[in-house]
């Protein structure tokens, strides 16, 4: 079935030129220049979000929001997540698709789509964003609305749906590192006022900039939409991915304390044999109603079925070989592993308007329930000196190709199991009061249930638990508000704390946050900034309790570890001119371990800072059209602050630019792209002596050629 949805979906992309020429030259030629004359205008800005799950005005939201939209990730280029973090104050790399959020490592836990759990990039694949309309990003705790996650924001990928109006694109790229690429998407109505549809393909292969390492992306994205009536649609969606990167898993380039490169970024601990290879499918239903009048729902499904491969060679121990005590060696050590998850959601929203006297209420009551099942399997062959046949590799003079995976007799073991069932489940009711046209007071409550089971040893654990939100509103004008809030969230403890033979069951951990601050949309919307001040406390960390003797060799566990991160946070978007766009973005974070026992360290943390926090962070974008040349220029910048690494080495501040020109021609677009356009050599985050600091990108430039319909 899969085969012939993705046939289908090229035959649609392929047909777009046709499609587009039936309607006409003077048709194409209105569509060229209204991308000419209206681009700068409007550009960024984002007037309503889905992130509280209905509709609404980010002036009316009482925390802070970002919301980068498809125009903006078209300008930067972005082809996945991490292209995108130096728009969102308060995001700061950390690993693969893991980030640091106000402090606090995240991984999968804060990432939705549609406003459901459930992410195809499992293990160490990235979100890729070609088939992604908008990223909202909700900062602080969100329990309320989202259930169990992390309390650092959450991240709400709002993907392509299929459109009335007919239009397309289609893209050609090429750059160095021997990239190349093509996409096309396509929708319109299929029925006439009955039927709507949208197929898009993506394909691009490059080279990295480390040794032997490259990748292989494909995406395949079909909907449909059926007005079943003229307030009713339901609409259906597939998506497939596929991934191929050799020379993977990357890991970082080994530095010193001081957060200096050992040798020269393109170096890579791993042969050019070694590969991680993903794949996932998503399916997804949803039924909408929205009528004129002051009730509307949703509900939908959504299913994905998500793998990963990897067989790589991971870093060990340095080395001095020469004994000058200079390090010139690693050992390392073979891993297969084979990732399987998948995970089916429903969620549910309905939304009443009504009036109780002089105030309004807005009502919004809903639902979602999710399963997930993850499983690992693994084999490891070791280093000479635990009695492995892995040989080592140099760092100042590596030579790949003399090993592989194939020569250490692992097909002949058998793998290692881990395999965890988890089910999250809960309801909401929340109401928003709007009280003489200035003040809205919003109020919400949420139950979630959630049960954890090891399907290894059938151990199971289960509990439940309450979070809120309270926020307040001030319009000060139409285009001003000025609010506050409190929310809190929680997480439940990993499985494998859980076990009574270390102290558990134990409660989740727990996540508050006070907020406070101004957001506008100053001059008709043309200037939106948001400002934000914020204190979050996370509580009932688990730790070694050093007051209680081991239990038949086993330490006992107690949740007695507290963190607290406060920030402040500046967010701006701008039509400075009819020509002339800009954005900016700034975060300050400082979190500290602000409980905790003698000897023992909570996760990440570092003495009382944490592992890839910085202090500052800055982003900008800005993009001026010359109308008289139909051509933008774009240029931008991302600066963040020293940070330490999980073995106290420094890794060093850094500032990057990137820059583009977009011309506009007869046939279409052309945009030449260039990032860290200095070509600097810098750490994007720290992972360790042993694993290195991974390297950002050096200089790197493509040309995308891109014809819309």
């Amino acid at each position: 079935m899969r085969s012939d949805l993705v046939l289908a979906a090229a035959v649609s992309v392929l047909a777009a030129p046709a499609w587009a020429a039936d309607a006409g030259a003077g048709d194409v030629a209105t569509v060229d220049e209204v991308v000419v004359t209206s681009r700068a205008q409007r550009l960024y800005r984002v007037e309503t979000t889905t992130v509280g799950k209905v509709d609404a005005d980010p002036l009316d939201i009482p925390q802070a929001v970002q919301i980068l939209n498809a125009q903006l990730i078209e300008d930067q280029g972005a082809r996945d997540i991490t292209d995108l973090y130096r728009n969102i104050s308060g995001v700061s790399f950390f690993s693969y698709a893991g980030v640091t959020f106000r402090g606090f490592r995240q991984d999968g836990s804060g990432t939705y789509y549609d406003g459901l759990r459930g992410d195809p990039f499992i293990g160490f694949s990235v979100p890729q964003v070609f088939n992604i309309e908008r990223v909202e990003v909700l900062k602080g705790p969100a329990g309320m609305l989202y259930g169990p996650a992390s309390p650092g924001g959450t991240i709400n990928y709002v993907t392509k749906k299929p459109k009335d109006q007919f239009g397309g694109q289609v893209r050609l790229i090429g750059g160095n590192y021997d990239r190349l690429g093509a996409s096309g998407d396509v929708t319109g109505p299929l029925l006439a006022d009955r039927l709507s549809g949208r197929a898009a393909l993506f394909y691009e292969e490059r080279d990295s900039f480390r040794r032997g390492a490259s990748s292989e992306t494909f995406i395949g994205d079909l909907g449909l939409t059926l007005h079943v009536a003229d307030d009713l649609d339901l609409t259906a969606q597939y998506t497939a991915y596929d991934q191929n990167l050799p020379g993977n898993r990357l890991r970082g380039v080994p530095v010193d304390l001081s957060g200096n490169f050992l040798t020269d970024i393109s170096w890579n601990h791993n042969e050019p044999s070694d590969f991680l290879k993903s794949s996932a499918e998503v399916y997804r239903a949803a039924l909408v109603w929205n009528p004129d009048g002051p009730i509307k729902g949703d509900v939908q499904v959504r299913h994905f079925d998500a793998k990963e491969a990897q067989e790589y060679h991971e870093q060990r121990d340095l080395l001095d070989t020469d004994r000058n005590g200079v390090i010139d060696t690693i050992s390392r050590e073979f891993r297969d592993q084979r990732r399987a998850n998948d995970g089916l959601a429903f969620g549910g929203n309905l939304s009443a308007d009504f009036a109780t006297g002089a105030i309004q209420h807005r009502v919004l009551v809903g639902g979602d329930w999710y399963e997930e099942n993850t499983s690992l399997l693994s084999r490891t062959a070791v280093d000479p000196t635990r009695g492995g046949p892995v040989p080592n590799l140099s760092i100042t003079n590596p030579v790949y190709g003399r090993t592989s995976g194939a020569n250490y007799g692992l097909q002949a073991r058998p793998y290692t199991r881990s395999a965890t069932a988890s089910r999250r489940s809960g309801v909401y009711i929340q109401d928003q009061v709007a009280i003489a046209d200035r003040f809205i007071v919003v109020g919400g409550v949420r139950y979630d249930s959630f049960k954890d089971r090891n399907k290894v040893n059938g151990v199971a654990y289960k509990d439940n638990d309450l979070t809120w939100r309270l926020g307040a509103v001030f319009k000060a004008r139409d285009d001003v508000s000025i609010y506050g809030s409190w929310s809190n969230t929680f997480e439940p403890q990993a499985a494998a704390s859980q076990d009574v033979a270390v102290g558990g069951p134990f409660a989740p951990v727990t996540g508050e946050q006070y907020e406070g601050g101004v957001k506008t949309a100053l001059m008709g919307g043309r200037v939106q900034s948001g400002f934000a001040v914020y204190r979050i406390v996370r509580e009932n960390i688990l730790q070694t309790d050093t007051t209680r003797p081991p239990v038949n060799g086993r330490n006992q566990l107690a949740p007695i570890g507290e963190v607290t991160a406060k920030g402040v946070e500046f967010d701006l978007s701008a039509d400075v001119t009819p020509d002339w766009v800009l954005t900016l973005s700034y975060g300050y974070n400082d979190t500290k371990v602000t409980g905790t026992v003698p000897g023992q360290a909570i996760t990440n943390a570092i003495g009382d800072r944490f592992v890839n926090a910085p202090r500052h962070k800055v982003g900008f974008w800005t993009r001026y059209q010359v109308e008289a040349i139909r051509t933008a220029f774009g240029f931008g910048g991302e600066y963040v602050s020293e940070r330490v690494g999980f073995d106290r080495e420094r890794v060093k501040p850094y500032t990057v630019f990137d820059a583009s020109i977009t011309t506009t021609l007869d046939f279409g677009e052309v945009m030449l792209r260039v990032d860290n356009l200095f070509d600097k050599t810098y750490a994007a985050s720290g992972f360790g002596l042993r694993n290195g600091s991974f390297p950002g990108e050096p200089r790197t430039w493509f040309v995308e050629v891109r014809r819309k319909f």
